[in-house]
């Protein structure tokens, strides 16, 4: 059914509580943010829609292309997707031009990067609408098992108030 839209994907992480545990803290400690992190990952309709997949409560250090090969059971092959450098060298998804080293892109290399990234930003807008709520934007104080849950829920109200979650009467 979502084979005829473009979908597209990003992640994010949020600062938990450090995990009393030792092999915990090692498990979930993010040298990107220099502390214990849970990762989100989210894949939306284009122009924002709609919500279509949260996979919530992995650990930080989880990079987003391993994140994405874990739960890519959900999708046909024939299922077109949009993602950034993080999700470089996964054949689903489609990702900007990649500046070689030592190089230069070309100016129609960055205007392609340009449009591609316009097409892009929506995601970066749910992942804020998500973030609207503090639970979701600072250090997660509640405990961890609950975490999965809490962010569905939240994109639960999220698709409500951008009106795609209806309700029976």
């Amino acid at each position: 059914m979502l084979t005829e839209y473009e979908l597209i994907v990003d992640s994010y992480e949020q600062v938990r509580e450090r995990p009393r545990d030792n092999k915990e803290q090692k498990r979930y400690y993010s040298g990107k943010r220099s502390t214990h992190t849970f990762k989100t990952q989210m894949i939306i309709l284009p122009l924002g829609r709609d919500i279509v997949d949260v996979v919530a409560g992995e650990p930080g250090p989880k990079s987003d292309i391993t994140l994405f090969r874990e739960n890519r059971d959900n999708f046909t092959p024939a299922q077109k997707i949009k993602g950034d450098l993080g999700y470089l060298g996964e054949d689903l998804i489609d990702t900007p031009i990649k500046t070689p080293r030592n190089g230069k892109l070309t100016t129609d290399q960055k205007k392609a990067n340009q449009e591609f990234s316009s097409k892009r930003l929506f995601v970066e807008h749910r992942i804020r609408s998500v973030k609207i709520f503090r639970v979701a934007q600072e250090r997660f104080r509640l405990n961890p098992k609950k975490y999965e849950r809490v962010i569905r829920a939240i994109c639960g109200l999220v698709r409500l108030r951008i009106g795609t979650l209806i309700l029976p009467m």
